[in-house]
This record gives structure tokens, C-alpha cells and sequence, in this order.
């Protein structure tokens, strides 16, 4: 599931991401709450996961997290570019930043290829999977749109306490702090971020 939240509007628009036309309902819905100005902050937040080791993975598993963890924040992106791009060439600020227009695609330090964490304690290896490659989606993202100058970063939450991240033990983050403190380091956020894959706290990540 995905969030576009716009700022001063009374409720939220969540596509169904696997499904091409609940995407583009979304994009009108929005289009119309936006009445004629662009979108400058589009939230990726899709995840789910499945308790699979190396041996159990199956391939639907791993085709159905792709699914939620990828192909959707990919599909969502791409629907939503015109309004970005909108936002961007209307904004008076020079430069990139979540006030003018980004894609922020939520990721998370599991997805890391060169620092990985937790493997003993939990494989999870279409998760880890998947969000190695919303990485690259995002990496890839900040290229293509780069001359657009909208700003394309991944950010890892932290263990935050929702259903998914609750099935570990009692996770260490509400859901409120992680929030607050995500806001505060996007805000913080500029062309020298771009394609980069960053922690709640705004600490670099490698990829």
C-alpha cells in the first residue's frame, strides 16, 4: 500500500499496487484534491515479507514481495511523475528538496548488499531481496530524474512497532518517533542526497 499525503487535505488516497488501475484512480483522485498545482512529496511506504530461509523460498513468494516491494513504489512513481514534475517547474526554489519535489521510497538496512544485518536471526530472503532492488530502483530514479530535479532517496524507518516489524519481538520504535524523526531528516535533505540510502536519523547507509 501505498500513501500520497497531501498537506491541508482531509484524508489520504492508498492505490492498490498491484493493480494498474487502482494506481491511476489514485493519480486522479489526487490530481483533483491538488486543483491544479503539483505533488512534491510522494511516499513509497509498500512492504511486506515472508518468513522464508534460503531453502523454503518458493518463487510465488518471492514474485509476491517483488510485487508490494518494487514493481509497485515503481509503478507509483511513474504515475505520479507528471505531477512531480509539475511541482518542480512551478517551485521558485533552486536546487533539490522534499519541499519542492522527491520521491522518498522507503527501504530498509536489510536491503543492504555490503552490511548485513540480523542474517542469523532472520534470513528473510525475498525481503532482503526486494528491498536491495528498491535501492537500485531509487539509485536509478535519481539518475532518470536528476534534470527534472526532483530528489529520489531511500530511507530505512528503523524497527518500528507495526504488524511486520512486531513479528520479531517487541519492535524498539513507535511508529509516531519514527515518523517525527524521518520528517525532520528529509527536511534536512538537498542535491547532495540524491540516490542516497539514509536511516531515520538521516545517518548514510551503505548500499
Amino acid at each position: 500500500m501505498d500513501l500520497c499525503y497531501l498537506p491541508g487535505s482531509r484524508g489520504t488516497t492508498c492505490p492498490d499496487i498491484s493493480d494498474p488501475s487502482s494506481i491511476k484512480t489514485a493519480e486522479a483522485i489526487v490530481t483533483e484534491q491538488l486543483k491544479g498545482v503539483g505533488l512534491n512529496l510522494l511516499f513509497n511506504n509498500a512492504g511486506m515479507s515472508k518468513p522464508n530461509t534460503l531453502e523454503s523460498v518458493t518463487p510465488e513468494e518471492m514474485a509476491e514481495v517483488y510485487q508490494t516491494n518494487v514493481t509497485g513504489p515503481m509503478m507509483v512513481s511513474q504515475a505520479f511523475l507528471p505531477l512531480l514534475r509539475k511541482a518542480s517547474q512551478e517551485s521558485p526554489q533552486k536546487g533539490m528538496s522534499c519541499s519542492k519535489a522527491a520521491i522518498v521510497n522507503i527501504s530498509s538496512h536489510v536491503g543492504s548488499i555490503t552490511d548485513i544485518i540480523g542474517w542469523h536471526f532472520v534470513p528473510a530472503v525475498a525481503y532482503r531481496c526486494s528491498k536491495a532492488a528498491l535501492n537500485m530502483l531509487t539509485r536509478c530514479q535519481s539518475l532518470g530524474f536528476a534534470e527534472d530535479e526532483i530528489l529520489c532517496v531511500a530511507v530505512h524507518p528503523g524497527w518500528v512497532q507495526t504488524d511486520m516489524g512486531n513479528r520479531l519481538g517487541q519492535a524498539a520504535m513507535t511508529v509516531d518517533s519514527s515518523v517525527q524523526d524521518i520528517l525532520s531528516t528529509l527536511s534536512h535533505l538537498s542535491e547532495k542526497d540524491n540516490g542516497s540510502f539514509v536511516n531515520w536519523e538521516g545517518k548514510t547507509l551503505a548500499f
